[in-house]
């Protein structure tokens, strides 16, 4: 009883959150087991198989009318218990259908994230966005507005069909994102916290996202440096024209030379990635470098760097995510040397966020050295052992999950770490930022716990102690 009543307050608040949005489907894609998914990602914290399913649901389009969306949903093939939720939100997808719904097909890889969260022992929300997937028009592409729309509609119609399936959650909620995914985590972070106060979300962890965009985004566009990634800037334009109807024809945007294959993009005949392949190649050509504001008429960019007021810039400030102070435990994780998403949107954030009162705040340079694509591994890694010690599993019985009474120090430390609070037959393992298994051991007494840590290299890693009866303790040290 107590776990119906729950699941009907988390379903009212799902409704009020998005006006009652309507769930058409769940289809039933598919399954893996806990050897599966252990497998897959070389990870042996894994406790339950999942099952995974398209969601169709409806929600508002661009312009605010009905329409149907989609995503994935991935739930844990043990019922026995009350799991947390956990929102993914998706990184920049190089066609319309490169979303986690078509997990199993080509295009639809990053879904594969939501076994692994569902096998760690959470209901894993994946959205596909506004205009990807089943939505009809073009992607609202950092528009966090159609952001937060779609991913609380979703949450809404998947309440509803996790009740009617006897899939239990409790009432915590996780959130994160990678890319354009972290843009579109701290998105929903703040409208949460914004409508419903600090304690509706558990804790966010938001991942190399673009969180200034009328200020580092926009500086790196309109400055003469070399980018790399030009196609996002007319993702994010035809994006945002989907919303703002800034244009009526692309050559009021882009010089002729361009439109041609920014067209065939926005139709569908070609990818993102190649794309942007096209793009650097042009400016290569017509203008000696890949400089992406290059791309645009003359006289446009010039209106956007003299007038602060202008439409464009506007909209920018608009979308605009940094600029307010997170309550709830919050991670923001990057990597210095970024090559997509400049370092300094997370800088900046942390910076405003502080300054506003921001509390439980922690911004971290995960790994400096480590490119947009390199630095996934380190943040989802970080990411999840700090929801893993923040995670909580319930049944009518007992929590499988409680809060940790082991510590260790000293920390940082150097050849020798000490546990304290354990009992016989636990067992520790230790990891890097890598998520790579260093050490194993099974404790054969209780009390202190001397463990010899003389031969890991200086860096971050990970501690957890997994209980006989499944209880999951995380710590991070730091080896000098």
């Amino acid at each position: 009883m107590k776990s119906l009543i729950h699941f009907g307050i988390i379903i009212l608040i799902s409704f009020q959150i998005s006006g009652a949005q309507e769930l058409i489907s769940a289809t039933y894609k598919g399954m893996q087991t806990k050897q599966q998914i252990a497998t897959s990602f070389a990870l042996p914290l894994i406790r339950n198989g999942a099952k995974y399913y398209h969601i169709k649901y409806t929600s508002k389009d661009a312009r605010g009318n009905k329409d149907t969306l989609s995503g994935l949903m991935v739930v844990p093939d043990d019922l026995k218990f009350e799991y947390p939720r956990l929102v993914y939100q998706h990184g920049t997808s190089d066609c319309k259908q490169c979303v986690p719904s078509r997990y199993g097909v080509s295009g639809g890889e990053e879904g594969q994230l939501g076994l692994l969260f569902a096998g760690l022992g959470f209901v894993a929300i994946l959205p596909d966005f506004v205009g990807m997937g089943d939505g009809r028009g073009f992607q609202t592409y950092v528009h966090a507005a159609t952001i937060v729309s779609a991913t609380t509609d979703m949450l809404a119609a998947s309440a509803s069909w996790l009740s009617q399936n006897q899939v239990f959650t409790n009432d915590q909620l996780f959130i994160t994102g990678y890319s354009q995914g972290g843009y579109a985590s701290m998105a929903l972070h703040k409208h949460m916290e914004e409508s419903f106060g600090s304690s509706y979300v558990t804790a966010a962890a938001h991942l190399s996202g673009p969180y200034s965009l009328s200020g580092v985004m926009r500086d790196l566009i309109l400055s003469e440096t070399e980018y790399l990634y030009p196609a996002y800037i007319p993702n994010t334009m035809l994006g945002f024209n989907e919303v703002y109807e800034i244009y009526n024809e692309l050559s009021e945007v882009f010089k002729p030379e361009y439109v041609a294959d920014i067209k065939k993009y926005y139709e569908g005949s070609i990818s993102l990635s190649s794309l942007n392949s096209k793009l650097i190649q042009l400016l290569k050509t017509n203008t000696g470098a890949s400089v992406g504001g290059r791309m645009l008429n003359d006289n446009l960019k010039s209106d956007i760097v003299s007038n602060i007021d202008h439409p464009i810039n506007r909209i920018l400030k608009e979308n605009d995510l940094y600029n307010w102070a997170p309550k709830t435990q919050t991670r923001i994780f990057y990597c210095k040397a970024d090559d997509q998403v400049p370092f300094m949107n997370s800088v900046v954030a942390k910076d405003t966020m502080l300054a506003k009162g921001a509390t439980n705040l922690v911004v971290t340079d995960v790994n400096s050295s480590a490119n947009h694509g390199g630095c996934v591994t380190p943040a989802l890694t970080q990411t999840l052992f700090f929801f893993l010690g923040l995670q909580k599993i319930t049944s009518d019985v007992k929590d499988v999950k409680t809060e940790s009474d082991v510590y260790i120090y000293p920390n940082p430390v150097g050849n020798m770490l000490t546990i304290e609070g354990l009992t016989e037959n636990q067992t520790i393992m230790i990891f890097n930022i890598q998520g790579q298994v260093i050490q194993i051991k099974l404790t054969d007494h209780s009390g202190l716990y001397l463990m010899d840590v003389s031969e890991l290299k200086s860096g971050i890693y990970f501690l957890l102690v997994r209980t006989q009866d499944d209880k999951l303790l995380t710590h991070r040290f730091i080896r000098n």
